[in-house]
């Protein structure tokens, strides 16, 4: 068995042309090593795979170049130091007493830090002095993939490159290049989910990509990595619209059903649902199309489909897909969750028909037949419609019998109001109905005015009345309402009960529930006569003394010799 070299060691880039997707920190990095214009502290800080590793060694290397030594890789120059496993205050003074001695060839010595965030506090702190004066054949290439960790101190004597991820349809390009160099048939569609699986990360892509070789040989197709990477392709995600738009709820469910027995998660499926009707959405415009990340044949089967559906019914698909995929983890049967999903969905336009039919406005016209021609069981309108038919006939009848020879002026005047009469049979028909509801107004029982009740009471009646409503309205549980409604015993005035209260806040008690105790009331008297009113008694004495001296005014008030015994026995409070 050979030796086995993976392809993220074997195709990793030599030079800074080779280097996919970071053209703009290679070229900033080339023309700064061309100007003379390096500085002696970088960080390279972006996510894993996207090349900050790779670019530190190829500057490392580049800069101790010459025409002489073109082929030197200079190793000796170069000192990598894992940051994660050597991250105490012992390593960086080792490394900061190595950083003294001068390089035996070429020009630089290169220092590339990786995981940079990892380092203790201590451990930065001991590396400050020396980042920000280091002797001038030393240089510092600080990597990292959590720039927020690592401290202002440290990143203000750095210059900071900032690596992107690598898009799709560069690493789909890369993909090829690399699968014709080792006589691998790879179709687009396949190198398509090997590249937008990766997340943007070179190295995710070739560990990926030997993966899918080891498993399907020299050819790679689109439903064999579809298998093997467990990814749900864009065909699956077609089928599903296709069957929501006909409606078929039997069928999307079993279709849902195949995708899980097959061992698919329910959330990967419906959030590929949801991205997918993204993907629709963007197919609508010519100007947005571009956003989709799809091959040119698969782009067309978008197209397809975007066409037969507006951009309303997306917008509602795509909410309720999120919602689902949103509330997926809270659910306990998650099953359901997405088959009731799936099931509004299905739903969803044959409700949209639904409500344009009973919201479609029919003219005046359409409206006057369709009434003509329905059952009217209303007594009034059919005889209303008899004796109208009747009034025309008898017209006709006394005209034939009294000019029997007349011209042929009133022969047509005859045929004239008979055709009218038929014309307007509608118009008569909606008079009817029109004629029906005031009739049904005018006797409506709600327009009958209430018998006015004037029987004698007394004052003791009132009091006895009112304190039977304080007692009904405590054991409903209105306990503020009771206490207030026995704070003063009610008065009679003519035909007028009025109450004190002793603040305004119980007078809006009173008044809020006015209409109630007024009900009550007349209803016990049998007297709709009687009304209420409600004052403050603003000059009312003050029930409660708090502190020793009001206690003492008081005492004082009800008997005034026990300011002259406080005086003769010199008393205090």
């Amino acid at each position: 068995m050979n030796h086995f070299v993976v392809s993220a060691r074997k195709y990793r880039p030599e030079t800074f042309d080779e280097v996919v997707g970071q053209k703009a920190v290679t070229s900033t990095l080339k023309n700064a090593i061309e100007n003379n214009h390096l500085a002696q502290g970088l960080l390279f800080t972006g996510p894993r795979g996207v090349g900050k590793t790779s670019c530190a060694r190829i500057l490392a290397k580049t800069i101790n170049q010459s025409e002489v030594e073109q082929d030197s890789d200079f190793a000796f120059n170069i000192f990598e130091l894992d940051a994660a496993s050597n991250n105490s205050v012992d390593d960086i003074r080792n490394l900061n007493d190595q950083v003294r001695i001068p390089p035996q060839s070429g020009k630089f010595k290169v220092y590339i830090i990786d995981e940079v965030h990892m380092l203790s506090q201590q451990a930065f702190n001991a590396f400050l002095k020396t980042l920000e004066e280091p002797p001038k054949h030393a240089i510092f290439i600080l990597a990292t993939t959590e720039k927020h960790k690592i401290i202002p101190t440290i990143l203000s004597r750095c210059q900071v490159f900032d690596f992107k991820r690598i898009t799709v349809q560069d690493i789909k390009d890369h993909l090829k290049t690399i699968a014709k160099k080792e006589g691998v048939e790879a179709k687009d569609e396949a190198l398509q989910i090997i590249a937008q699986k990766s997340d943007g990360a070179m190295r995710d892509a070739l560990s990926t990509y030997d993966r899918v070789v080891s498993y399907c040989g020299k050819k790679l197709t689109r439903p064999a990595v579809a298998e093997n990477l467990n990814v749900l392709d864009f065909q699956t995600f077609l089928d599903t619209t296709n069957l929501v738009l006909k409606n078929d709820i039997p069928g999307v469910l079993m279709y849902f059903n195949d995708v899980i027995s097959k061992g698919y998660d329910g959330q990967h499926f419906i959030s590929g649902l949801a991205s997918h009707f993204r993907d629709l959405l963007v197919c609508k415009n010519t100007s947005t199309i571009e956003l989709l990340d799809v091959g040119s044949s698969t782009k067309d089967a978008y197209k397809k489909q975007a066409d037969s559906l507006s951009m309303k019914q997306l917008l509602n698909f795509i909410d309720l897909a999120n919602t689902c995929d949103f509330n997926y983890k809270l659910s306990q049967n998650k099953r359901l969750h997405v088959e009731l999903c799936l099931m509004k969905l299905a739903s969803l336009e044959e409700k949209n028909r639904q409500k344009k039919k009973s919201n479609k406005i029919s003219s005046p016209q359409n409206l006057a037949h369709r009434e003509s021609d329905s059952p009217q069981p209303k007594d009034n309108l059919q005889k209303s419609n008899k004796t109208h038919q009747k009034q025309k006939e008898d017209n006709t009848t006394q005209v034939s019998e009294s000019e029997p020879a007349n011209d042929n002026k009133q022969s047509s005047k005859i045929s004239q109001t008979v055709s009218s009469s038929k014309t307007k049979k509608n118009a008569l028909s909606l008079k009817a109905i029109q004629y029906k509801k005031e009739h049904q107004k005018q006797t409506s029982p709600n327009q009958i005015s209430e018998k006015i009740l004037d029987e004698n009471y007394t004052q003791e009646d009132i009091k006895s009345a009112w304190i039977n409503f304080a007692e009904i309205v405590d054991k409903k549980g209105e306990k503020l309402l009771a206490s207030t409604l026995l704070s003063d015993i009610p008065k009679l005035k003519e035909n007028c009960i009025e109450i004190q209260m002793p603040n305004e806040t119980m007078k809006i008690e009173i008044i809020q529930n006015k209409d109630r105790i007024l009900k009550y009331i007349q209803n016990t008297l049998q007297n709709t006569q009687i009304d209420l009113k409600v004052h403050v008694n603003a000059t009312q004495k003050k029930k409660y003394v708090h502190t020793k001296e009001e206690k003492y005014e008081r005492l004082k008030e009800i008997n005034p010799k026990i300011e002259l015994l406080k005086q003769k026995l010199d008393l205090d409070f």
